[in-house]
C-alpha cells in the first residue's frame, strides 16, 4: 500500500502541476491593429518566433522574417500568407553567428524600409560545446547576445525615426542562475552557464538601452516566454534530452502559448511606463536578483562595446556601423 500511496501522490501532484501551468499561462488580450506598421522578428521560421510573426501578420503588419535558413523561412512566409491573406510578409537572411551578416542585414533594412516599429530579438540557441565564431566569440553567446546587441544598435536610428517604437528581447528565467562577469563574458562555462549568462546579458542590455532611450519614445522590454516545446532543445543529448523528451509534451508550453508574452510586450498599450522591465505570462514581474546590479549592467555594456569595436559613447552609435 505504501508504494501505491506514493505513486498516487506523485500522479496527483503531476495532474495539479498541469492544471496550475494551464491556469497561469498568460494570453495577450490586446486588440491593437498593426496596419501600416513594420515588424522584424529574428528566428521567425519556427517556434515562438513563427507564432509571433503569424499574429503580427494577422493584425495587418508588414512582417520581416529574419532567419538564417532561407528555405525554411520562405516556407514559413508562404504558410503565414496562406493563413492570414496578408501578402506583406518578407524574408531576409540573417545569421547571428556572423557579425558581417548582421551588418549586411541591417544595411539592407536601412536601404529598403522606411520604418521599423517593432524589433523582436527572438532567435536563440542552446550550444552544447565550446565553439568560436569567425568573429572570435563563443557561438552561443554570439547568437543569443552579441548578434542581437549589434543588430539593435544598427537599427536604432530607424527605430527612433519610427517612434513610438519597441524593442523586444526574449530572455529566460535561467538568467537568474548565471555566473556572469565582464571578465568571463567571452569564456565558455559549459552549456548551462553559458546559456544562462547570455540570457542575463540580454536583460542587462534591455535595462541599459531603456535608460539611454528614455527620451526617444523607443521602449525596450525583456521577457521569459516559459518552457516551450521548440527546436531550441534539438542539440541536447544524453540524460538532458531524456528529461526534455519525457516532460515536454505534457508540461511544456506550446509555441503559441509561449509567444503570448512576446506579442503582449510588442503591442499592448499602457506598458510604456515599464520600459526596461521584464515580463512573464504577459505580466510585469520583479527583476531577477542578478539583474539588480547596476555595476554589472554598466560593465557588461562597456565590455560588449569593446568586443564589438563600437565607440563607448552613446551619441556615436548611428547606423554607419
Amino acid at each position: 500500500m505504501g508504494a501505491f500511496h506514493i505513486l498516487g501522490s506523485i500522479a496527483g501532484f503531476l495532474v495539479l502541476l498541469k492544471v496550475y501551468l494551464k491556469l497561469t499561462t498568460g494570453w495577450c488580450e490586446s486588440k491593437v491593429c498593426l496596419v501600416g506598421k513594420t515588424v522584424i522578428v529574428t528566428g521567425a521560421n519556427t517556434g515562438i518566433g513563427y507564432e509571433a510573426a503569424l499574429e503580427f501578420a494577422k493584425r495587418g503588419a508588414r512582417v520581416i522574417l529574419a532567419c538564417r535558413n532561407e528555405v525554411k523561412a520562405i516556407e514559413a512566409r508562404n504558410r503565414i500568407i496562406r493563413l492570414t491573406l496578408n501578402k506583406n510578409v518578407a524574408v531576409k537572411q540573417l545569421d547571428l553567428s556572423k557579425l558581417s551578416s548582421v551588418r549586411n542585414f541591417a544595411n539592407e533594412i536601412l536601404k529598403s524600409e522606411e520604418r521599423v516599429d517593432i524589433l523582436v530579438n527572438n532567435a536563440g540557441m542552446a550550444s552544447t560545446k565550446s565553439k568560436l565564431t569567425e568573429d572570435g566569440l563563443q557561438l552561443g553567446m554570439q547568437v543569443n547576445y552579441f548578434g542581437p546587441f549589434l543588430l539593435t544598435l544598427l537599427l536604432l536610428d530607424l527605430l527612433k525615426k519610427s517612434a513610438p517604437s519597441r524593442i523586444i528581447n526574449v530572455s529566460s528565467r535561467l538568467a537568474d542562475h548565471a555566473k556572469l562577469t565582464a571578465e568571463n563574458l567571452t569564456k565558455y562555462q559549459g552549456t548551462y552557464y553559458t546559456y544562462n549568462n547570455s540570457k542575463l546579458c540580454i536583460i542587462l542590455f534591455t535595462i541599459k538601452l531603456a535608460q539611454l532611450l528614455e527620451d526617444d519614445q523607443v521602449y525596450v522590454f525583456s521577457l521569459h516566454p516559459g518552457v516551450i516545446k521548440t527546436d531550441i532543445f534539438r542539440v541536447m543529448r544524453g540524460w538532458r534530452k531524456w528529461i526534455v523528451d519525457t516532460f515536454k509534451e505534457t508540461y511544456f508550453k506550446s509555441a503559441e502559448e509561449g509567444a503570448q508574452t512576446t506579442i503582449h510586450t510588442a503591442i499592448a498599450q499602457g506598458i510604456e511606463k515599464h520600459t526596461g522591465g521584464h515580463f512573464q505570462d504577459c505580466e510585469l514581474i520583479p527583476p531577477y536578483k542578478h539583474a539588480q546590479n547596476p555595476k554589472l549592467c554598466l560593465d557588461i555594456w562597456n565590455k560588449t562595446l569593446e568586443l564589438l569595436n563600437l565607440p563607448n559613447t552613446y551619441e556615436k552609435l548611428p547606423s554607419k556601423y
